[in-house]
């Protein structure tokens, strides 16, 4: 028996390799999707508000500074939980009046503080985020983020 791998071996191991890692690879992106779908997205709730409520998100930008689910920038806080953390899950009337006082108080002006800007929001579109907020708070993420400060 030689004890060199030869060419056909080589490619056999090649060939082999890559159909066994390629079936990996789909088994794992479907898993992905069934999981996003049935487990962690309660899709029941996501209204039209829920949508519009994104756009705002998108449209200012604001992954550019916070994170979501530990996905953005972290210059800000993690906003998947600052629902919970305004106690919207006990009280959503006062939460929501928060996120109106506070989009409407920026930039706050206190100094050596990172400011956020005024976005000029409308009374709809800040009840869109809020409910943006709302609906991202309750998905399933696992224990993120760890701690509940964001």
């Amino acid at each position: 028996m030689a004890e060199r791998l030869t060419k056909t071996a080589a490619r056999n191991v090649f060939y082999g390799g890559s159909a066994f890692f390629f079936a990996i690879f789909v088994g794992l992106t479907a898993h992905s999707h069934y999981y996003i779908r049935t487990v962690s997205t309660d899709e029941t709730k996501l209204t039209e508000s829920v949508a519009r409520g994104k756009h705002v998100w998108e449209k200012n930008a604001c992954i550019n500074c916070h994170t979501l689910d530990g996905e953005g920038a972290y210059f800000a806080p993690e906003l998947s939980n600052v629902w919970i953390r305004w106690g919207g899950d006990k009280d959503p009337a006062s939460a929501r009046e928060a996120l109106h006082a506070w989009m409407a108080a920026q930039p706050s002006g206190i100094e050596g503080r990172r400011q956020m800007p005024q976005f000029n929001l409308t009374e709809e579109e800040v009840n869109d985020l809020a409910d943006f907020l709302e609906w991202v708070s309750k998905m399933n993420t696992q224990a993120w983020p760890p701690n509940q400060a964001g």
